[in-house]
């Protein structure tokens, strides 16, 4: 049990280390780089990035899963898993370069030809990428993950802002984007010393692909999903407002998606190696709910109580009408967490079968809610809106689940989540306040994030949050350590 806990705080460690040295990185490089492009170039490279997330999630979901969650995968499952996903790669890059001229009729961006064709290049790339991070998850070496990424992000910004300062426009995004991707598989390789068998045995394939492809079905619909609205507005709207409702979406996704993989990427596999110990699964689970939740709520509503002042002061004035969609999504990310963590221990449980039928259930609620705003609202931001009211009905959703798999009563999840949202959105509606007096310019942002944090602390000792208590616990243990 000590050399597990241990393994895993290690992995947190690591796993949090790479992301927020990431996170910091690519804020930086997203504040200079929208200085010196336009929204408009932005609006071109936000449409590509939704064909080209599409296809790499061929190459890029289920099939490491299956990796990570089969017991006991050899060298020969890897490297079979490996030549299938770059030949499946090869194909999607060929699909990609042929219709990329269609795709930029159809949104009448001429320059989205020669953006998708190179930034395609990626694909292949990503394939490789996957199975190395399978790879390093089934082991646990999360500090191999912390090199790759940060060296990788560093680079690719210093190559992005080069260019884009020299006046490269939308082709400084796409060169940051394939050398970061580059880069970090490059150094993986070096860290790994993981070399593939020339070998592809069929017999192996056959029960990983059973596992993985609802893993991907369910990824490439999620994919799809979170994108549609980029796809809409893109077609419907402007470029402009698509990149003002990209640009509000990216802050959070920034915050989101980087807590959100540390603790998944560790958990996942922690949870496939005690998949025949249900109490300890639920255990994991709840932890990693409460937890992910604890941190996340006061970032993301502390973003929301200060996004004019953070948009204004970072991203120049030309960027305000980002600031609505920006604080929708801080609430949409913030609900992520308690679903992901439920997922993650359903594939782990090999219920993949679960977790696509749960996944097609909340899509298609999420459709019929977006189908309705598209409908009877014509406004970008109640396009937004949507969304928010799709992903509570996802929570929802799946509270019977974690009832009936993991025994999760419904008590339990609602206080599990609602200890630290409850104490992040009355520091919301207190900071709000307090902007009356301290205005939306540097003054507030700087009053506001001190302020803003001692009153998450406050109450969430008033309302007895444990996960107070246990961060603060691993904390101690770490510095005793040292």
């Amino acid at each position: 049990m000590k050399q597990s806990r241990r393994k895993i705080l290690g992995g947190l460690f690591w796993s949090y280390a790479e992301r927020i040295g990431a996170q910091m990185v690519s804020m930086l490089v997203t504040i200079v780089l929208a200085r010196l492009i336009a929204p408009e170039e932005y609006g071109v490279i936000s449409l590509v990035t939704v064909f080209i997330s599409l296809a790499n999630t061929f190459v890029s979901d289920g099939f490491g899963n299956a990796l990570v969650q089969k017991k006991n995968a050899d060298n020969l499952d890897f490297s079979s898993m490996l030549f299938f996903s770059l030949g499946v790669s090869v194909i999607l890059f060929l699909i990609l370069f042929a219709v990329s001229p269609l795709v930029a009729a159809y949104y009448a961006m001429p320059a989205l030809t020669s953006v998708m064709r190179v930034m395609a290049i990626r694909i292949p790339i990503a394939a490789i990428n996957s199975i190395q991070r399978a790879y390093v998850s089934k082991r646990m070496e999360f500090k191999k993950f912390f090199y790759s990424t940060l060296i990788g992000t560093v680079i690719s910004a210093f190559v992005g802002i080069g260019m884009a300062y020299v006046g490269f426009g939308v082709w400084a995004l796409v060169a940051q984007y394939l050398t970061n991707s580059v880069i970090d598989t490059f150094v993986l390789a070096i860290t790994t010393r993981w070399k593939p068998v020339w070998k592809i045995s069929f017999a192996r394939l056959k029960p990983l692909v059973s596992f993985g492809w609802k893993i991907l079905a369910v990824a490439l619909m999620t994919t799809l999903y979170s994108n549609l609205r980029n796809l809409i507005i893109g077609k419907q709207y402007s470029s402009e407002e698509l990149a003002f409702s990209n640009k509000g979406q990216q802050f959070p996704s920034i915050i989101s998606v980087n807590i959100n993989t540390s603790i998944t990427s560790v958990i996942f596999p922690v949870i496939s190696e005690s998949q025949d110990d249900l109490p300890r699964v639920l255990s994991l689970t709840r932890r990693t709910i409460k937890v992910g939740t604890f941190l996340m709520a006061p970032i993301l509503l502390g973003l929301a109580a200060i996004a004019t002042p953070v948009v204004r002061i970072l991203l120049t004035d030309k960027w305000l009408p980002c600031v609505p969609y920006m604080q929708i999504m801080c609430v949409v990310y913030l609900l992520q967490p308690i679903q992901t963590a439920s997922l993650q221990a359903m594939k782990a449980l090999g219920q993949s079968a679960l977790y696509m039928k749960l996944e097609i259930v909340k899509k298609v609620f999420g459709l019929l809610v977006l189908l309705i705003s598209m409908v009877f609202f014509h406004s970008v931001l109640v396009i937004i809106l949507s969304a928010l009211v799709a992903e509570i009905i996802s929570t929802v959703i799946n509270f019977p689940a974690n009832k009936k798999l993991l025994n999760y009563s419904y008590v339990d999840q609602i206080i599990d989540v609602g200890k630290p949202l409850v104490a992040a959105f009355l520091m919301w509606i207190l900071l709000d306040m307090l902007s009356t007096f301290t205005g939306t310019g540097l003054l507030g942002m700087l009053v506001s994030i001190p302020v803003g944090a001692a009153l998450y602390l406050f109450f969430c000792l008033l309302f007895r949050n444990d996960s107070l208590d246990y961060v603060v616990g691993i904390l101690k243990s770490g510095i005793r350590k040292r």
